[in-house]
């Protein structure tokens, strides 16, 4: 057994139900190319990394239609750690997820991707930080295989997350990580639907200040066709980082527009004094935009601290 495996054999977490402490949760939405292959590399590293007895496989089949969940059913018959949940129509990777969250019935719970993509062989060192919140496989290692077009608005939304947080995080997204899920069902129903999901336990995580730790992991071609439509995604996870925001720190999200509506009412109060000799609508306007979107922003940050204290 390598170090990672003596590391999480290490770690105690509450067990669940006949003694399990570890659930890894796969949504899967037809690939049937890819989840057999996945389940046995997610069986195999657990079996070597974990306790006996102490883990279940769950797969939460999306509304597949091209008989993915009857591969999983398959294995699943003979094998009593992996279980299978379908949903009867297609929902979305967060919703699957959230299925398997409030299913699953370890401790920790780790979640990874049907496609291939991530190194199921080290699922044992996300559960190698027993002074951890959530640990994060973080895409910067080698051999990592990103299409370019991907890598430009994930910059932005990266460094907007950091922003906003006040944090380094160099993988906002990564679908491989696990995380305690008592602290993950906190945030249950502020978590999407979609593919925000892990962007979401992301910036919640760090809001609330807790220990993330982020280990750099190698990432490869996906097998078969991606489900992820670039512009809308995009524009979803910016939606979903500010929405997220504004419930940890709305003032922090509203700062910059603060800023700039009072910079723009005082050039136009400039402009007007010492140059028109009057006050135009347009200055008015401009100072009561700026004057309102202070009072939403004080009042927004005093209803957060007066929730949380």
């Amino acid at each position: 057994m390598d170090e990672a495996g003596a590391q999480a054999r290490a770690v105690s977490p509450t067990q669940g139900a006949a003694g399990i402490a570890y659930s890894i949760l796969i949504p899967c939405y037809n690939e049937r190319n890819a989840i057999a292959a996945t389940i046995e590399a997610v069986r195999s590293a657990c079996t070597r990394d974990l306790p006996a007895g102490s883990f279940e496989v769950i797969v939460i089949d999306d509304g597949s239609v091209d008989q993915s969940g009857d591969v999983v059913a398959a294995l699943a018959a003979d094998d009593h750690r992996i279980r299978l949940i379908r949903h009867r129509r297609n929902r979305g990777y967060g919703a699957a997820l959230k299925t398997g969250l409030m299913e699953a019935r370890g401790g920790w719970i780790a979640i990874t991707d049907a496609d291939g993509t991530y190194p199921n062989e080290r699922l044992g060192e996300l559960f190698a930080q027993p002074d951890a919140d959530m640990v994060v496989g973080a895409r910067i290692g080698d051999d990592v295989v990103y299409s370019r077009l991907r890598r430009i608005p994930k910059i932005f939304l990266r460094f907007y997350a950091q922003w906003i947080t006040q944090s380094h995080i160099p993988d906002i997204n990564s679908g491989f990580r696990a995380f305690r899920a008592d602290i993950a069902r906190r945030y249950i129903m502020l978590l999407p639907d979609g593919f925000s999901f892990t962007t979401t336990i992301t910036i919640a995580m760090f809001m609330e200040n807790l220990e993330v730790i982020y280990e750099p992991i190698s990432y490869a071609p996906r097998i078969g066709r991606s489900k992820i439509k670039p512009i809308r995604d995009t524009l979803r996870f910016v939606s979903t980082i500010a929405r997220t925001g504004m419930y940890f720190a709305p003032l922090r999200v509203l700062k910059p527009f603060i800023l700039t509506f009072w910079a723009a009412a005082l050039v136009s109060l400039g402009y007007d004094m010492f140059v028109l000799s009057d006050l135009t609508d347009k200055t008015t306007t401009s100072l009561l935009l700026a004057l309102n979107t202070t009072m939403l922003g004080l009042l927004a940050d005093l209803i957060d601290r007066r929730t949380r204290s």
